[in-house]
């Protein structure tokens, strides 16, 4: 009985084994042959002829950083990013919000990141947009020989804009493989181009990509990551919540959570559209001249985890300070505090639930 139970289980491993490897060889990368379904070049920057979009993501509205200057590392040197990376950063960037597109195309055999780049030049150009910086290879900053995969080293440019747990497409797919393999010979550049409503930015990575595992379809093809930040105002959908819709919260449960005050990326300076809630908090404090609250800043978990800390304690001591100076609160009714990324109210995995935890909270002290 013993040999027989021996037996089986070697078959049964075996097979476990060839299904397995099947199911991986099913997902490997391939040669891309057509764009993958929905997907569509961007009017500002449309693709090198014969490469095809292998990863693609539309936002209706977001806020992009434009590096216009090589990576840095952090002067912190404990600050590390969501995947343990050393944080790199540009010292000079510009912050944009609108609607974001990123489009990942495969090119043809035989095309050179160098020449794919410049090609892009040219359609920037003769749209009357201009190039802002430049860089290649270990220039950029940061780790040149990683995409956006990996964790525990020094963060890539392509990390700057995004990590591989924030990518939609499947594991080994074209687009996984684009995205998160190895790379050489970087190359990228970031450009304003004029609109009517406002300027749109560009950015453009091409790359290398070396892999000879899973993606080995694609090993030495050049791959150019296209992203273009058109302007476009915010859909204003966020209801101003009502001093009275404040004090009913916060007589039932304690607390509420703000949604109408505004910061940029990474600043704690308050944006002039969060006038209204400030006002109505100014009102709510007013009406209840007893009450005391806490101030409480949230972010994302974007990021290090004691740079969000930092980040949403100083964006709720500036709400305290705007209601002291602005609108006369007395200070000693208003505690600050920043709980940074340890209290999300929704998944970080994707931007719709990352916006819900970026908030200021209001909790009732008495």
């Amino acid at each position: 009985m013993h040999a027989i139970s021996t037996t089986a289980a070697k078959l049964f491993l075996a097979g476990l084994s060839l299904f397995l490897t099947l199911q991986l060889a099913a997902a490997d990368a391939t040669v891309p042959k057509a764009d993958i379904k929905g997907a569509a070049d961007n009017h500002l920057a449309k693709r090198y002829e014969g490469s095809f979009i292998v990863s693609y993501q539309k936002l209706a509205f977001t806020d992009f950083s434009v590096p216009l200057s090589p990576l840095k590392p952090s002067a912190d040197t404990d600050a590390h990013d969501a995947m343990n990376n050393r944080v790199f950063a540009p010292e000079k960037k510009t912050e944009a919000e609108g609607a974001l597109t990123r489009i990942a195309y495969v090119l043809p055999t035989e095309r050179s990141p160098l020449e794919v780049l410049r090609n892009y030049q040219d359609v920037i150009q003769a749209a009357g947009g201009e190039v802002l910086f430049e860089c290649k290879k270990e220039e950029c900053g940061g780790a040149a020989d990683r995409s956006s995969s990996g964790g525990g080293g020094d963060m890539s440019l392509t990390m700057y804009f995004f990590h591989e747990s924030d990518l939609k497409d499947a594991a080994f797919s074209n687009g996984a493989c684009a995205l998160a393999s190895g790379i050489n010979d970087q190359r990228f550049f970031s450009a304003r181009v004029p609109q009517d409503g406002g300027d749109a930015y560009v950015t453009v990575q091409t790359y290398s990509l070396t892999d000879d595992l899973y993606c080995k379809a694609l090993n030495g093809r050049t791959v150019a990551v296209v992203q273009v930040l058109e302007p476009k105002a915010r859909d204003k959908k966020m209801v101003v919540v009502e001093a009275a819709k404040m004090a009913d919260s916060l007589t039932a449960i304690g607390s509420i959570s703000l949604y109408g005050i505004f910061f940029d990326t990474d600043k704690a300076e308050i944006k002039p559209e969060s006038e209204p809630t400030l006002k109505e908090i100014s009102t709510l404090l007013a009406n209840e001249p007893k009450m005391a609250v806490i101030v409480v800043g949230h972010t994302d978990n974007q990021g290090a985890f004691d740079y969000n800390r930092d980040l949403s304690s100083r964006r709720a001591q500036a709400v305290k300070a705007a209601l002291v100076s602005k609108y006369g609160i007395d200070a000693a009714r208003l505690t600050s505090a920043g709980a940074g990324m340890m209290a999300p109210v929704a998944s970080n995995d994707d931007e719709t639930g990352r916006a819900k935890n970026r908030r200021v909270v209001l909790v009732k002290l008495n």
